[in-house]
């Protein structure tokens, strides 16, 4: 079923039609899973501060988890990891609402918050991984780096647009039943879709080393500088997403306005998927690292362009800059990160950057909302374009990285 195939259409037909559904579907829950804790927990215990920690420490589970379950995943493979660990997820995903509507104490909903991001199948990273392998037994050797760059930009993509309708999904459930309905929908999507992925016969081609015996690279090579700094990239992404949504919401709620945040927000998701998608027709001579350096400084410009911003025109004008940069990027780094996985390693990898979009994500909505209430909205603005700055700056070092290791492979002249 898996074997080489010289055609473009390889990668389809090895995973098969019903895997790329089924993968987009099985990453919802994860998407429900931050807004819908925050929905519920404000709406049954009326404090939205313990309703941001406990958003705040789901995602701080799955941060802290997200590596060490790729690294599992790594030695034993996709299916015994993600059956019993979905699973998991899905029955405290359950038993959420009856917590927080009981009589436990804060501190146990936090609790239970932390082992709900923890135990939170990563679909995302897991797909990525799968899709590799894939590309790697079905796909001829001068094709592979075109069609894993497609595959990481429709990856990408389908991740922008999960964020997008998880989020609607969660406010409409709870608008039109109950705020509960949300996270129950989030543990039934969990025990079927998350199964299933975990069950399809594309895992087959990820089994992990311990039962196909292959060779893992040391746990050392995951800390390599080339790595590094495309994680580092992945983290000021992340800080980018929070440092914008969470700006851009204090600045419209400054005029009453604060509801149309999410709205605003789509106009750089919807652009940025869009782009995502669009990276696959660049020709290959535009190198990885020259799209990480040309994209992110487009995210860099169109980042200061929203901080300048003084009307909801400009941040419109702005948002549509930042998506056709962010999207790009985005791809970029999850196509660098491919090419730098140790061998092996390669759930880990894409776990890592992850857990680094999930902490960036977490530490500047904090952070930026701690600088609306004390600053105000326009001081918050700059914040994006500090994010933009770690990403520019870490494609410089990767750059400039790569530049060295080929100098120092040049033959010497006799």
């Amino acid at each position: 079923m898996f074997r080489t195939r010289p055609t473009g259409n390889a990668l389809i037909r090895s995973a098969g039609l019903s895997y790329f559904p089924l993968a987009f579907v099985a990453r919802l829950p994860f998407a429900m899973m931050i807004v819908g804790v925050l929905t519920l927990v404000v709406a049954e215990r009326g404090s939205v501060t313990l309703g941001g920690l406990n958003s705040a420490f789901a995602g701080l589970g799955t941060a802290l988890a997200g590596p060490l379950l790729g690294a599992v995943v790594d030695r034993f493979g996709q299916r015994r990891v993600l059956v019993p660990v979905g699973l998991t997820n899905a029955a405290l995903l359950g038993v959420f609402p009856l917590v927080v509507a009981g009589t436990a104490a804060d501190v146990v909903v936090l609790a239970l918050s932390v082992l709900i991001g923890a135990s939170a199948p990563q679909i995302a990273p897991m797909s990525r991984t799968r899709l590799m392998a894939i590309i790697r037994r079905s796909v001829q050797p001068d094709r592979r780096e075109k069609v894993l760059s497609g595959t990481m930009a429709y990856e990408s993509a389908a991740d922008e647009m999960v964020f997008i309708v998880g989020p609607f999904l969660v406010g409409l459930l709870a608008t039109a039943i109950a705020p509960w309905v949300a996270i129950a929908g989030a543990s039934a999507l969990t025990f079927v879709f998350v199964t299933a992925f975990a069950l399809h016969p594309s895992g087959r081609l990820h089994q992990g080393t311990n039962e196909t015996h292959t060779e893992q690279a040391p746990a050392r090579e995951l800390v390599r500088f080339k790595l590094l700094t495309v994680v580092v990239g992945t983290l000021g992404v992340g800080l980018f997403f929070g440092a914008t949504l969470t700006s851009l919401t204090g600045f419209l709620a400054a005029d009453g306005d604060g509801d149309s945040a999410g709205l605003l927000y789509g106009i750089m998701g919807i652009g940025s998927a869009v782009l995502a998608l669009g990276t696959a027709a660049l020709p290959q001579r535009f190198a990885l690292r020259a799209r990480w350096l040309a994209f992110g400084s487009l995210l860099l410009a169109g980042a200061l362009l929203y901080a300048n911003a003084g009307s909801v025109t400009g941040l419109v004008v702005a948002l549509a800059i930042l998506g056709c940069g962010v999207g790009p990027t985005l791809v970029t780094l999850y196509s660098l990160a491919a090419a730098h996985s140790p061998a092996g390693r390669s759930a880990t990898t894409m776990t890592m950057l992850g857990s680094a979009i999930v902490v960036g994500q977490a530490l500047t909505s904090a952070v930026t909302g701690l600088v609306v209430d004390r600053l105000g909205p326009d001081a918050a603005l700059a914040a994006p374009s500090l994010a933009a700055a770690i990403v520019v700056a870490a494609a410089v070092a990767h750059t400039a990285s790569t530049r060295r290791d080929a100098r120092r492979l040049e033959p010497v002249p006799a």
